[in-house]
């Protein structure tokens, strides 16, 4: 399901953001709108993405998704609408990389903290997922990748 996790360090990383907070039964209503209005304003402002798209979770989603939606950039988008400039933060992680739909990513993710709890490493509570590769390029949802990041507060050594 997921590939060996790794530690890494994370350099902070300037995005195109849309902070939304939203039941879990929503996030699929509010995905597509929220990654085009993004992308439609970095268009609009000439600003070319600088990678995937990705979500950072202010904390592990549960019943409620506090997140924000996000595209690197190198050039800082002007605030329009709902999008805002914003900064991925620099730190220690632990990384991942899931294949499959994007159904499976629960599951991925306990996989994932059973890993980083079992080799003592303790983390923050905010995550990120970067869809390094899905539904915009391939159909076959069993060759999507999606990388997962969880910083960290502490590493074991």
């Amino acid at each position: 399901m997921i590939e060996e996790p790794q530690i890494a360090r994370s350099a902070a990383r300037q995005v195109a953001t849309i902070r939304l907070t939203v039941p879990s039964s929503e996030i699929r209503d509010v995905m597509g709108p929220g990654i085009r209005e993004v992308m439609d304003t970095l268009a609009a402002q000439g600003i070319t993405p600088a990678g995937p798209w990705l979500t950072y979770h202010v904390r592990m989603p549960t019943d409620v998704f506090d997140f924000e939606i996000c595209v690197p950039v190198t050039t800082p988008v002007a605030p329009a609408g709902r999008v805002k400039p914003g900064m991925l933060p620099a730190a220690a992680v632990a990384r991942t990389v899931y294949h499959g739909p994007y159904e499976g990513l629960a599951a991925a993710w306990g996989e994932f903290m059973s890993w980083i709890e079992a080799n003592g490493h303790a983390p923050r509570e905010d995550l990120w997922e970067t869809y390094v590769v899905g539904p915009e390029t391939r159909s076959d949802s069993s060759t999507w990748r999606t990388e997962l990041n969880r910083p960290l507060t502490r590493v074991a050594s």
